[in-house]
């Protein structure tokens, strides 16, 4: 039986979908007998595959990278589902966009600091003008709403798509559930 390509993906966000996603413990485990995990940060590949069957992104799209990242992603990936309510509405992540990247830069590198303040140019990316969620990039096939969706929902609906079906995420979730 060939195993499924599964990679996950984390953009901005906070990283608790990916916390939920662990959260389903040794069921994990049990899932992963059917799966291939390819590329995530919770582990040490560096580059995404040439070919992803399933891949579950968290977070919305705020800098140049994170949309250089989606679009190489969904050009590879046969199957992407936004998981959590940053990669389907922007949610947390997007509260910057009344004030633009510059104001943030400057509160965050120059007024909050109190020795050398400076806005980094090497390590932070260029960031966008707007936060916006994952379709507004590339296209979705499945959303997963929940800040973050439950172990169960990510049990249930990683059992689904393993099976080859999409599963009904209404019943399973709700936005920031």
């Amino acid at each position: 039986m060939n195993k499924i390509k599964l990679a996950t993906v984390w953009l901005d966000g906070c990283s608790g979908c990916h916390m939920s996603f662990l959260d389903m413990d040794e069921r994990l485990l049990e899932l992963s007998s059917q799966f291939n995990l390819v590329y995530s940060p919770l582990v040490d590949f560096k580059d995404y595959p040439e070919m992803v069957d399933v891949a579950l992104v968290e977070g919305a799209i705020s800098s140049v990278e994170d949309e250089h990242k989606i679009q190489h992603i969904r050009k590879h990936t046969t199957l992407l589902v936004a998981m959590g309510d940053c990669a389907v509405t922007g949610n947390v992540p997007a509260m910057r966009n009344p004030f633009g990247p510059l104001p943030i830069l400057e509160r965050a590198y120059h007024e909050n600091v109190s020795a050398q303040p400076q806005t980094p140019s090497v390590i932070v990316p260029a960031l966008l003008e707007k936060v916006r969620p994952v379709h507004e990039f590339v296209s979705v096939d499945l959303y997963l709403p929940g800040c973050p969706p439950a172990a169960d929902t990510f049990f249930t609906v990683i059992t689904e798509l393993l099976a080859g079906r999409i599963p009904d995420v209404a019943s399973l979730t709700r936005f920031g559930a």
